[in-house]
């Protein structure tokens, strides 16, 4: 037997089964919002496992193509690694998840969250994070939750709770709010240039839903959550705290990590852990395995009262201060476009590439919407950026994260397809990483971008900021731009990209139960002020605008608007017309179906050619113009003139010259490209061409 609990969401039935499917999980819900159906889980682990610092939490995303009715293209026809969207939707459950489990468990967990049917108009992520909450909430897992997630459009000007498919694509923005009852603990959002205060006021409205589906969630574990299990503890021994104390004094520990430069703090670090073993080597060796985790949380209340009591930071700076800046455009000669973006012992470096809409990134999931997009930013993170040796195995999680959220950043400023007929990429290289390096690839992509000729609307930075918190909720401090020390040993990370406009882009992390409004509002405050300074004293300086026309080495691309009706005629009978013009210019050609044709090459001789064949081929002859042709057959009768791929015409052997004409081979041969006069239809309704009249009608158009 299994129940089933309901409740209204955002004008839609939201319904989980429990108990009847997945009984050997430790939680389980069958989740079910409209037609879209996703099944959750939560699994741990009975023994912690050995040898790690850290709480081994998974959470997957499971996208299954049935689930829109689609078979799975390729040999196999079966799904493979997961999406970007499926990855990034992990991330964002995993974000909100994480900081309610207990910091010293260390059983396996895994949220696995299967998409087993899409409605278009009932998000399949937000319920999975629905689902993922009451899975764990109901289990025997210890957890400290339940969460919500909520989903918030903007339309016309008016916030939307969970937008549908149609809203959703005229909205200005996509926000997504995970919380607790008490406060709000994830945010993500992507904006077209949307104020602070909109979106604070987004925010809470998200939040005010996510209480009434936690109230929800409160009555299915009410009924039918298990007892938390106990586990074994990882946590440090007091004892071995208060040998390592006694050792190394909280003053020298200050002095450990009072350094603005890395590598010197990592070095100071690493003594005192060889001093720590050399001390415990033989009296207790059952500790060596312990220390560097000690040390850790050693550093870390000794960061953390610096910051919150003194209002020191590590490199000195005040709270309010941002790193040393730099910005540098053109330092690779042959790319598209490339810009150079540092802060501090952040750095990175940005590549644009330009290539034709047929370059774009095609797509193949669950929302029906996203068929493919043509501006992709990718972000590397190699491992000598940070000062380690390691080969690398492509982007991580973490790596698709971060260029995900600098392209959600950018995208609300690039140029229409119209405008700019081009595919876009640009690659983020990691030169140097000390925090925040997601957000210099939001400055350096700008910086390229503008440098490529790409007319984008407006320059976009981004900038991070922490937190340290106290006993109480007023007992707090904002950091602006934390470096990595500070993102390790705080409890926020709060990324905020825009222009002068407004927002484009947030991700919050956060390592506590939640934030108050005054703690959002505050970081909303400062992360404008860093963002205006590094907009205004930092790149303007550098490139105040978009260079007018694309550099040396892009393709360049003009376009021609034809009737779709005659995209059949451009394109030929399996292709033919199109590849010949293809092949006869040099260029690469693009139609969408509106009619719009792209035409890309590198020679402009090549280009204007093939826009004059694609005019010839679409426009009909008129009496009195004047065309060029080429002789690709010779009859007794005439002679047949190719004007376009495709598209022929015939002169008879009596308009071939004033006098009298014995063959056709006497004036032409199979090859000449010659010019000629349309006469208009014959009596049997034929276009008819004249070489003889060519100079009456230069004559009479002169006139």
């Amino acid at each position: 037997m299994y129940k089933t609990f309901t409740m209204e969401l955002a004008g839609r039935p939201l319904s989980v089964d429990i108990g009847r499917v997945a009984a050997q999980a430790n939680g389980a819900a069958f989740m079910h919002y409209g037609d879209t159906t996703v099944l959750c889980t939560a699994t741990a682990s009975d023994k912690p496992r050995e040898g790690i610092d850290f709480f081994p939490l998974s959470v997957e995303y499971e996208e299954k193509l049935y689930a829109v009715g689609k078979i799975p293209g390729g040999f196999n026809k079966r799904e493979g690694k997961a999406s970007e969207h499926a990855i990034l939707t992990s991330r964002v459950i995993d974000r909100p998840m994480r900081p309610l489990f207990p910091k010293d468990y260390r059983n396996d967990v895994t949220l696995n969250n299967l998409v087993m049917s899409v409605d278009q108009d009932c998000s399949p992520e937000i319920i999975a994070m629905i689902g993922a909450s009451i899975a764990t909430s109901i289990s025997d897992i210890p957890f400290d939750g339940p969460i919500s997630g909520t989903q918030i459009g903007l339309v016309n000007g008016e916030l939307v709770v969970n937008p549908t498919a149609e809203q959703k694509a005229a909205s200005d923005m996509a926000l997504t709010v995970a919380s607790t009852k008490e406060k709000v603990i994830m945010i993500e959002a992507g904006a077209n240039e949307v104020s602070e205060d909109i979106m604070i006021k987004a925010i809470y409205k998200a939040h005010e839903v996510n209480v009434q589906v936690i109230t929800f969630i409160e009555k299915i574990v009410e009924e039918f959550g298990k007892e938390k299990h106990s586990y074994e503890s990882c946590a440090i021994p007091e004892e071995l705290n208060e040998a390592i104390r006694a050792i190394v004094t909280p003053e020298q520990m200050e002095v450990a990590v009072f350094s603005d430069e890395k590598q010197v703090r990592e070095g100071n670090i690493r003594e005192i852990e060889n001093k720590l073993a050399e001390a415990f080597e033989e009296e207790h060796p059952d500790w060596l395995p312990l220390i560097g985790e000690a040390i850790y949380q050693y550093q870390k209340k000794t960061v953390r009262k610096m910051i919150l009591k003194d209002h020191k930071r590590p490199d000195g700076r005040a709270i309010t201060q941002i790193r040393p800046l730099a910005a540098e455009i053109d330092l690779l000669p042959r790319v598209h476009g490339s810009g150079m973006f540092t802060r501090g012992q952040t750095q990175i470096l940005n590549v644009t590439t330009l290539a034709p809409l047929s370059e774009a990134q095609r797509l193949d999931g669950l929302d029906e919407a996203e068929t493919g997009k043509r501006y992709m930013h990718h972000y590397n993170f190699p491992s000598y950026s940070v000062g380690e040796t390691k080969p690398s195995r492509g982007p991580g999680r973490r790596e698709i994260g971060h260029g995900a959220l600098a392209e959600r950043a950018l995208v609300p400023v690039l140029p229409s397809e119209e405008e700019f007929p081009y595919a876009i990429r640009t690659v983020s290289e990691t030169m140097e990483s000390n925090g925040s390096t997601s957000q210099a690839s939001v400055c350096a992509s700008s910086l390229s971008l503008m440098a490529a000729g790409v007319p984008i609307k407006r320059a976009v930075a981004g900038i991070s900021v922490g937190l340290v918190t106290g006993d109480t909720d007023d007992d707090y401090l904002v950091l602006t731009d934390i470096q990595g020390l500070e993102d390790f040993f705080g409890d926020m990370d709060f990324k905020v990209a825009g222009t002068h406009k407004g927002i484009t882009a947030i991700q919050m992390d956060i390592k506590i139960h939640g934030l108050t409004r005054s703690i959002i509002e505050e970081a909303f405050v400062k992360t404008k002020e860093a963002r205006t300074y590094i907009l205004d004293e930092v790149m303007t300086p550098v490139i105040a605008e978009p260079r007018k026309e694309v550099g040396k080495y892009a393709p360049k691309i003009i376009t021609v608007q034809i009737d779709p009706s005659q995209i059949g005629d451009v394109v030929g009978q399996r292709g033919k017309t199109i590849n010949a013009i293809i092949d006869q210019c040099g260029v690469s050609i693009d139609i969408n179906d509106d009619g719009l044709v792209s035409i890309c090459g590198v020679e402009k001789e090549g280009m204007d050619k093939a826009s004059a064949l694609i005019h010839t081929i679409v426009t009909d002859f008129e009496e009195g113009k004047l065309y060029t042709g080429k002789v690709v057959s010779i009859k007794d009768f005439g002679a047949f003139l190719e004007f376009a791929p495709g598209k022929e015409g015939m002169v008879h052997i009596s308009k071939l010259a004033k006098e009298r004409v014995k063959t056709v081979e006497d004036v032409l041969t199979l090859g000449d490209v010659i010019e000629v006069a349309c006469l208009g239809k014959d009596k049997m309704g034929r276009i008819s061409f004249s070489l003889k009249d060519v100079e009456r009608y230069k004559n009479k158009a002169a006139e």
